[in-house]
């Protein structure tokens, strides 16, 4: 192992894991998706992804299947990619509608006065942009720039964005990991409105285990970095991902969501991930797909076992 890496937990899975092992899926070759750094599955588009680069590229994004193929490549109209970090699927202003949310929320020196995401109706995947090589770039429908501040003059850098999947309701949640003292999840209730910026709200500080960082033959525990995390379609559990491994919240029958910060996390293997930065559900809820930064980067599945799956 190199020098410095972070690793997940060695030999057999955790005793509290409700999933299977991670099963390597696809390889997405695109010579155009080199830091993978937020994967969503598509509401518009069945069996389909959305996912995008990091810092350092254009407003892009790109629908890939299952077998890693590029499906399209679209320009998001009217948007700027500063810092993307995540991407998500979810309700809208016009019901019915699916949309896109990409979070230009990277700060990596905490000097933004706010960060930005952006809304886009979810484009359809047609045979004109589903061609061999994921076709030529296309444009989106204009996207909408959801300003955001964390108050008081704060600033802090985050890499996941989760929608909720009914409300509408987005949460920022914050890297940590040495970064700042604990992991906050922060809120901005819908409808969400272009324009002026909108002040998160403080909902939860969460308490993750450590993951453990190797050097050479001993090992040193170090607080989790969240660097992705969705909501499942049905609204009851929540992944987290970090470099090393995932985590899982689920809610309890009958409570608001909001009680799923204060549930006991679930560790989850994501597969082996250089850079791992990316990270969603299935969209029927009973897998996770878990992805890296990197060219040539891997696509994992982690299916839900079935002997302990308690309702989709």
């Amino acid at each position: 192992m190199a020098f410095g890496t972070v690793a997940a937990p060695s030999g057999q899975r955790p005793a509290d894991s409700r999933y299977a092992d991670p099963v390597l899926l696809a390889v997405i070759s695109d010579p155009r998706i080199t830091e993978s750094s937020g994967l969503a599955a598509s509401w518009r588009n069945a069996g389909q992804l959305w996912t995008h680069n990091d810092s350092g590229d254009g407003p892009f994004v790109f629908a890939i299947d299952r077998s890693g193929r590029t499906r399209g490549a679209w320009r998001v109209q009217g948007a700027r990619a500063r810092d993307w970090e995540d991407v998500a699927v979810g309700p809208g202003p016009v019901p019915g509608r699916s949309y896109l949310y990409l979070a230009d929320i990277g700060d990596n020196e905490r000097t933004r006065p706010e960060v930005v995401v952006y809304r886009v109706p979810e484009p359809a995947i047609t045979g004109e942009s589903s061609g061999p090589g994921g076709a030529a770039l296309r444009l989106t429908e204009p996207a909408e720039a959801i300003r955001l501040r964390y108050g008081a003059g704060m600033s802090y850098n985050a890499e996941a964005l989760l929608v909720h999947p009914a409300s509408g309701d987005l949460h920022v949640i914050t890297k940590s990991a040495g970064q700042e003292p604990e992991t906050v999840v922060f809120r901005a209730p819908a409808p969400l409105k272009a324009g002026s910026p909108i002040v998160l709200q403080r909902v939860a500080a969460l308490q993750l285990p450590n993951v453990r960082r190797q050097y050479w033959l001993f090992s040193l525990p170090i607080a989790a970095a969240v660097t992705a995390g969705d909501i499942a379609r049905d609204g009851r559990r929540v992944i987290l991902a970090t470099y090393a491994q995932g985590f899982e919240l689920v809610l309890p029958d009958g409570a608001p969501f909001d009680e799923i910060w204060r549930q006991p996390p679930t560790t989850v293997e994501l597969g082996s991930r250089d850079i791992g930065e990316s990270v969603c559900y299935r969209l029927d809820g009973l897998a996770i797909l878990a992805g890296s930064e990197g060219r040539n980067s891997p696509l994992y599945e982690i299916v839900r076992e079935a002997s302990l799956t308690d309702r989709p």
